[in-house]
C-alpha cells in the first residue's frame, strides 16, 4: 500500500474535483460518494498504479471515468440512466447570497444537464480542471482531437443556451 501520507495527499488534492466530476457524470450523490469511495480504495490496494504515470491528475479522472462506466454496465440499463441522469440537474455550485449569480450558476448547472453525456465530462474537465485536450482524451479514453471536438460542440451549446441570461443579467 502506498505510505499513508502519499494517499492522503492524493485523497486531498483530488477527492473535491473527482466528486464534482462524477456528480456532473452520474446525477446522484449517493452513488457519487460510492465511485469515489471505489478509486481511493483501488489507489490504497494497488500503489503501484501511480508508478509509472505521467499525469496522475488525468489518470485518476480516468479511473473516476472508468468506475462511473463499470457502475452502468453493472446495472445494465445504460442508456435509460443516461437520459434520466441528464434531465436531472443536480447543485454542482455552491450556493450563493447575490441573486443574480444564483441564477446564473442555477442555469448553468441545468444547461450543463442538457449537453450530451458525451460532451459534459469534456467541457467540466476543459473549464473546471483545466485539463489539456491531451489530458482529458486519457482520462476518457478518446482522443486529443475528440475531446477538442466535443468540447467545442458543447461551448456552443452552453453558450447559446445562456445567452439571454448573460444579456439579462449585464
Amino acid at each position: 500500500m502506498p505510505a499513508q501520507t502519499e494517499l492522503e495527499r492524493l485523497y486531498d488534492e483530488y477527492a473535491q474535483p473527482l466528486f464534482v466530476f462524477l456528480l456532473n457524470f452520474t446525477r446522484n450523490e449517493a452513488d457519487t460518494r460510492d465511485l469515489l469511495q471505489e478509486v481511493f480504495i483501488k489507489l490504497a490496494r494497488q500503489p503501484d498504479l501511480l508508478r509509472n504515470v505521467r499525469d496522475e491528475r488525468a489518470f485518476l479522472f480516468r479511473l473516476a471515468h472508468n468506475a462511473a462506466i463499470d457502475l452502468m454496465r453493472r446495472r445494465g440499463v445504460r442508456e435509460k440512466h443516461q437520459e434520466q441522469w441528464a434531465a436531472k440537474p443536480v447543485p454542482l455550485f455552491a450556493p450563493s447570497p447575490d441573486p443574480d449569480e444564483a441564477a446564473f450558476r442555477a442555469a448553468l448547472t441545468e444547461a450543463l444537464a442538457e449537453l450530451p453525456i458525451e460532451q459534459r465530462p469534456v467541457v467540466q474537465l476543459k473549464l473546471w480542471e483545466e485539463l489539456t485536450f491531451e489530458q482529458i482524451g486519457q482520462a476518457l479514453g478518446i482522443s486529443p482531437n475528440t475531446a477538442a471536438s466535443r468540447y467545442r460542440y458543447g461551448l456552443n451549446k452552453l453558450r447559446q443556451r445562456l445567452r439571454p441570461l448573460y444579456d439579462e443579467i449585464k
